[in-house]
């Protein structure tokens, strides 16, 4: 069981979280370790204490694998859903809605996050905590920042650990975790726990691993310190009219909810928000698929994963928890296989187009290319590639 520390006790601890980057990735890791040990060491960690924490760690190549095989992401949204959303996971949501009703009526009257929002990364993070990840989570986080896809993301939470394991709540051993190094029911990675550890249940610990309690608690603490908008929405399915113009679509075009609605965009079910509030329209599988109106929280879910296709769905499945109807899947076209989008996003690539990574996955950077493109060749540009499109290109 790991048990970690109260917010109280952090706000005292004024030992640095981590040190400034001056390890380079890559090179021998038993070198790399050394720098880490050096920069610690540097920033007033004790030497004993530094030494002992890290004098087990070991390189996992299974951590460097799940990190390369994420193919999953590669699927479209309906496929993806469907895969993530069954009915056991809806049922047991409810069923764990009326368990901790009280704990999310806290969590809704002190950071406003709707409880369907937090049920929903519950169910898909860990299966409502049953299946945690047995990944030695020092030896998960030192492998990644070791490896130069990217290390700085995982870098300074090898200090937050380190600062965990001084207050005695952290063993290089024996704690595990997700292959990324997060902890806990809700997957929280250590400088998250840090920042954000809540004890929920009230007797004295965080204990993320055992309590749900505290789990939910500092998973709301966390979104709403990312910015989480109070008592707001996040997501909703809408009806979009056929002469709408479609390269405004997408995350990085946004209008306010009323310019929307001028333009003939209608809630599936109930009424859209505020019309102050500023939304995008979401075409997950371009015009002819599910459509749906983001809201400004919505951006908040990709500060917990960077994944579009997850994001969506995580939101998604937060609204069904709470009772909305399962989406219109439309008729959208086809779309492309895994080695077609990898030559699209080469194609795009040439075009002068940031892409990223060409690794088959249509992510925010790719639809926006792939949005553009459309928009220049006269096709419909709602960021939804196709074969005809590959061709034209």
């Amino acid at each position: 069981m790991r048990l970690f520390p109260t917010l109280a006790a952090l706000l005292v601890f004024s030992t640095p979280l981590y040190a400034q980057s001056n390890t380079s990735c890559g090179g021998s890791f038993s070198g790399f370790v050394k720098g880490l040990k050096s920069e610690a060491v540097s920033v007033g960690h004790a030497p004993a204490q530094v030494n002992a924490f890290f004098q087990s760690v070991k390189k996992d190549p299974a951590v460097i694998k799940a990190d390369r095989s994420q193919g999953v992401f590669q699927k479209p949204f309906i496929d993806f859903s469907r895969r993530l959303i069954s009915q056991n996971r809806i049922d047991k949501g409810k069923k764990m809605s009326r368990k901790f009703d009280a704990i999310f009526a806290r969590i809704e009257a002190q950071y406003g996050v709707s409880r369907g929002v937090l049920l929903a990364f519950w169910a898909f993070e860990t299966d409502y905590g049953g299946f945690q990840g047995n990944f030695n989570t020092l030896n998960a986080l030192v492998t990644l920042s070791h490896d130069c896809r990217r290390p700085n993301l995982f870098r300074p939470h090898i200090f937050a650990a380190l600062s965990l394991y001084e207050l005695g709540n952290f063993d290089p051993n024996r704690t595990t975790g997700a292959w990324a190094g997060e902890i806990g029911m809700v997957q929280m990675l250590p400088r998250d726990i840090l920042e954000n550890g809540v004890d929920g249940d009230g007797d004295g610990k965080v204990s993320l691993k055992t309590s749900a309690p505290d789990a939910l608690m500092s998973g709301a603490k966390m979104l709403s310190e990312l910015g989480w908008r109070a008592s707001e929405p996040w997501l909703q399915e809408v009806i979009v009219p056929k002469g709408l113009d479609w390269s405004q679509t997408g995350p990085a075009h946004s209008q306010k909810v009323g310019d929307w609605a001028r333009q003939g965009v209608k809630a599936r079910n109930g009424s859209l928000g505020a019309s102050g509030l500023q939304a995008s329209i979401i075409l997950p599988q371009g015009r002819k698929g599910p459509a749906f109106i983001a809201y400004p929280n919505f951006k908040v879910y990709f500060e917990w994963n960077q994944s579009f296709v997850y994001v969506l769905t995580a939101a998604y499945f937060a609204n069904r928890l709470e009772g909305s109807a399962v989406y219109n899947a439309g008729n959208p076209d086809v779309g492309l296989n895994g080695a077609q989008m990898k030559q699209l996003q080469k194609k795009l690539q040439a075009r002068g187009h940031d892409v990223g990574k060409v690794d088959g996955i249509l992510g925010a950077r790719t639809r926006l290319a792939v949005q553009a493109e459309q928009a220049r060749l006269g096709m419909p540009a709602d960021a939804w590639p196709t074969a005809e499109l590959l061709k034209r290109l």
